[in-house]
C-alpha cells in the first residue's frame, strides 16, 4: 500500500508518496494547479504501484479540483484534517517547512491516524447543492440584517416616537407600512436613503423566501424522515444535510457526534473518571444540533421531560442540552440512513420431496408435498 500525501495551493500542488508499512519516502512531485497537470500527476502515481490511497489536506476551496479529478478516475481519496498536521510537523525528523515536507507529513499523518478512520472523499451530490443554497441564504440574511439596523437608525431620527417591534421589518406588512409613511414624508436626503434601504430589504426578503421554498423541495426529496421529525424545520434540516455532506461518510453515530463536537472527550486518569467539553469539530454542524435541541425542548414533551430529568440530577440547563445534543446526533444519523430495500424472498434450492402415506382404509391415499 502506497499513501500519497498532497499539499495543495492555489498555484501549485505538491505530492509525496510513502510506504504505508514503513513510512519510507518513495518520491515526490510538484505540478501546477491546472487540469493538464493532473493527468501527469496520475500517470506518475500509477507508476509507483497498483494499490494506493491519496491523502489530501482538507482545504476544500483549494483541493476540490484535484479531489474531484481523482474520484472521477476511480482513485481512493481520504481527507486529512489540518489540525493533525501540527503534531506531524513537530515530530518529524527533518526540520524546517516546505511543500515537499508538508506533503510527506500529510501522508504519514494519514498512516498514523489509520486510513480506515479518516473521512472518505466522494463526488459532491445534492448535499452540496443544499449546502451552497443554505450558505447563500445566510449571506443574504446577514446583508438584510445590516440594512435593517441602518434603516432603524434613520427611522428613529425621522420619527423618535415611532416604535417598531423587534424583527418586524422582515415582515411584508411592516415593510408596506414603512414604505407608505416614507412616501408621505418630506423628501429629504435621509428619507431618500431610508426608501432605498427599504427597497433593498424587500428585494432581499423575496430572495430569502424563494430560497427557503427551494430548500423545502430539496430536503423533502432527499431526507423526508428528517423533515418529519418534530422540531426540525426546513432550515435546520437543510443545514444538517449540507454540513454532514453525505451520511455514508460516517459508519456510526459516534463518528458523526465526534465530527460535530457533541461527543464529550475522555479526560480520565487513574480512579478519576471524567470527560470534558469538545470545542472542536464542525461548529456549523454543532450549531444546527443546538438549534434542534432548543426547538425540540420547547415543542416535544419527551425531550422536555428528558431535559427536566437531567436538571433534576444536578446538571445545569446548558449541561442538559449538551447531553441532548449527543442523543440528537444519534437520532439524525439514523434518520438520514437510506431506507432498507425490500428484498424479494429467494426461492428455496432444496428439492421438493413427495411423501405418500398409505392407509388401510380402502380407496384412501394421502399425498403430502
Amino acid at each position: 500500500m502506497i499513501v500519497i500525501g498532497a499539499d495543495t495551493h492555489k498555484q501549485s500542488h505538491t505530492v509525496g508518496a510513502v510506504g504505508a508499512a514503513t513510512g519510507r519516502v518513495l518520491g515526490d512531485r510538484t505540478v501546477k494547479a491546472k487540469r493538464r497537470s493532473f493527468d501527469d500527476l496520475l500517470v506518475w502515481a500509477r507508476g509507483l504501484g497498483a494499490e494506493r490511497v491519496w491523502a489530501i489536506e482538507d482545504c476544500r476551496h483549494v483541493s476540490g479540483a484535484l479531489e474531484r479529478f481523482l474520484l472521477r478516475r476511480g482513485e481512493r481519496v481520504v481527507r486529512v484534517a489540518p489540525k493533525l498536521m501540527a503534531g506531524a510537523r513537530r515530530s518529524a525528523r527533518e526540520r524546517g517547512k516546505s511543500d515537499v515536507i508538508d506533503a510527506v507529513a500529510i501522508a504519514r499523518a494519514a498512516v498514523r491516524e489509520g486510513l480506515d478512520t479518516l473521512p472518505v472523499a466522494q463526488l459532491a451530490g445534492r448535499e452540496l447543492d443544499i449546502r451552497l443554497l443554505v450558505d447563500h441564504r445566510e449571506r443574504l440574511v446577514a446583508q438584510r440584517t445590516a440594512l435593517i439596523n441602518d434603516l432603524r437608525w434613520h427611522l428613529h431620527d425621522l420619527w423618535p416616537g415611532f416604535e417598531i417591534p423587534a424583527r418586524a421589518l422582515t415582515a411584508g406588512r411592516w415593510q408596506q407600512r414603512i414604505a407608505g409613511r416614507l412616501a408621505r414624508a418630506e423628501q429629504t436626503a435621509r428619507v431618500r436613503i431610508a426608501r432605498d434601504e427599504l427597497r433593498r430589504i424587500r428585494q432581499l426578503t423575496r430572495s430569502i423566501d424563494a430560497l427557503e421554498r427551494e430548500l423545502a423541495v430539496l430536503v423533502a426529496d432527499l431526507a423526508p424522515r428528517l423533515l418529519a421529525e418534530q422540531g426540525c424545520g426546513v432550515l435546520t434540516a437543510a443545514k444538517l444535510i449540507g454540513e454532514i455532506a453525505g451520511i455514508a461518510r460516517f459508519t456510526s453515530d459516534a463518528k458523526l457526534a465526534r465530527i460535530a463536537g457533541s461527543a464529550p472527550i475522555p479526560a480520565s486518569s487513574g480512579r478519576i473518571d471524567r470527560h470534558r467539553l469538545d470545542r472542536g469539530g464542525n461548529r456549523q454542524l454543532n450549531c444546527a444540533l443546538h438549534r434542534l435541541a432548543i426547538t425540540k425542548g420547547r415543542l416535544d414533551p419527551q425531550t422536555a421531560a428528558y431535559l427536566a430529568r437531567k436538571q433534576s440530577e444536578g446538571k445545569s440547563r446548558r449541561e442538559a442540552l449538551r447531553c441532548l445534543k449527543r442523543h440528537l446526533a444519534r437520532r439524525v444519523w439514523r434518520l438520514l440512513q437510506p431506507p432498507p430495500t425490500q428484498q424479494t424472498p429467494r426461492p428455496s434450492t432444496r428439492p421438493r420431496t413427495a411423501i405418500t402415506i398409505h392407509c388401510n382404509v380402502p380407496y384412501s391415499r394421502f399425498s403430502l408435498t
